[in-house]
């Protein structure tokens, strides 16, 4: 064949190569059509952020603002130790015993140090989002729930004993109780419904800060000595952020950019502002002036309060939420806590463990099916109101009993607490070599 022939024949075959493709060669196989949603995972992004924000620097500057100067630094050290350590932990054991497995007890290893998390793997509990988001979204639920506990000890708990304690609780503690309740535990199969954190976060750290105040005693000079606060301003400034990191806490439960999410922000808004009111008032009504201090704990009251029940009930039903969360937590953090004789330090238990059990039972109540998809009390499902209350039982018992043992077996080996003469000098100097000027 000449080389005018073959360059021809070349030409041919090339052009219906083009025109017909070639089916010889093979071709790489095409892709599922994945389920992951831009707008979804958007949201739940900005979510994460915002909840992280709750911790450093809401809880911190909220909590340190309220304890003496002397231990502001230790207080918001307790914090970012804390998101470090808790981070470090869920990622490699947390999540996979939460988040995994089929059984009603306590999730699988699947996910041991994040093994297996691809860029298209999705969990079953938000099949919209990349799993790697979702085990970020909960990351920062567990590390606030740990970094509250802090403020019922504040003040006198050695820092090492509570690294251990955080460590330990996270694992031992909040992990089976997400799972129980988020992870198709056996409380979610029972039908208790927590939206945003009613059980797994407010009223779970509530117990185990009382339990630990409980045991390692007041402080020294409590009851007599002045312990006012430092400076209200930073625990303001923190209370906004809570605030506002609140709309991804509950917004973000929702684990969607949809109507569900904005009726949780809509209602978690009105509690907030209906909770600051109402202690506002009772205050003025009580003490014949209203403190700052007193606005913003019941700001936070109407905002743990509303939280189990935010994606379940209407925007107007969070005002009512609020106001019962104002009346309720003010009376747990002055009547009982005085009657009790316990020192919480940074009322954690009146606070978030009072309003946590407390919005878990008016979920019960006022739950819309229309919203949530299970209806309450007031819609005829009476028996609701007594699964709400069977999950509260089952959150108090074990958070205050696995609490209990883990700070004795602490103890053998750590004192809880510091000595007298470094509760005086201030933890900040004492636990830190650092102060304040």
């Amino acid at each position: 064949m000449s080389v005018a022939k073959l360059a021809r024949a070349t030409i041919i075959a090339g052009a219906l190569t083009l025109l017909v493709g070639a089916p010889a060669i093979a071709q790489p196989a095409a892709r599922p059509a994945s389920t992951i949603s831009s707008a979804d995972t958007a949201w739940m992004i900005a979510a994460t952020a915002l909840v992280l924000m709750m911790s450093i620097p809401g809880l911190a500057l909220f909590y340190a603002g309220m304890v003496r100067k002397k231990n502001v630094l230790a207080t918001m050290a307790q914090t970012l130790a804390v998101t470090a350590l808790c981070s470090v932990l869920w990622a490699a054991v947390g999540y996979t015993l939460a988040f995994t497995g089929h059984a009603p007890l306590l999730g699988s290893f699947q996910r041991l140090l994040l093994i297996g998390l691809g860029m298209n793997s999705i969990s079953p509990f938000a099949k919209t989002i990349p799993e790697a988001l979702f085990m970020m979204y909960e990351m920062t639920f567990a590390v606030i729930t740990v970094a509250l506990v802090a403020g019922s000890v504040a003040d006198r708990m050695r820092f090492s004993a509570f690294m251990w304690f955080a460590a330990l609780w996270l694992v031992i503690v909040y992990v089976p109780i997400a799972h129980w309740v988020w992870g198709g535990g056996f409380l979610a199969r029972a039908g208790v419904l927590d939206f945003a954190g009613g059980t797994v976060v407010h009223l779970n750290a509530g117990v185990a800060g009382l339990v630990a105040a409980s045991m390692i005693g007041p402080r020294h000079g409590y009851g007599s000595d002045n312990f006012a606060p430092y400076d209200l301003s930073l625990a303001v400034i923190g209370t906004g952020m809570l605030w506002v990191g609140w709309f991804g806490f509950n917004g973000g439960s929702a684990l969607a950019a949809d109507s569900r999410a904005v009726f949780a922000i809509v209602a978690t808004h009105l509690a907030a502002s209906a909770g600051a009111v109402t202690w506002m008032a009772l205050e003025w009504w009580t003490r014949g002036k209203p403190s700052v201090l007193g606005m913003i704990s019941g700001a936070v009251a109407g905002l743990g309060t509303i939280t189990p029940a935010s994606g379940f009930v209407l925007p107007w039903q969070g005002i009512i939420i609020g106001l019962i969360a104002g009346l309720v937590c003010f009376w747990s953090c002055t009547w009982l806590k005085l009657a009790c004789g316990y020192d919480d330090s940074l009322d954690v238990f009146g606070v978030h463990g009072i309003g946590g059990a407390t919005g878990t039972l008016l979920v019960g109540v006022f739950a819309v099916r229309a919203v949530g998809g299970t209806a309450g009390l007031m819609e005829g499902n009476s028996v609701q109101l007594l699964i709400q209350l069977y999950g509260v039982v089952v959150t108090m018992a074990w958070s205050a009993m696995a609490t209990f043992v883990l700070l004795k077996a602490i103890s053998a080996f750590v004192p809880l607490r510091v000595d007298k003469q470094s509760e005086i000098e201030g933890l900040d100097v004492t636990q830190h070599g650092e102060a304040l000027q």
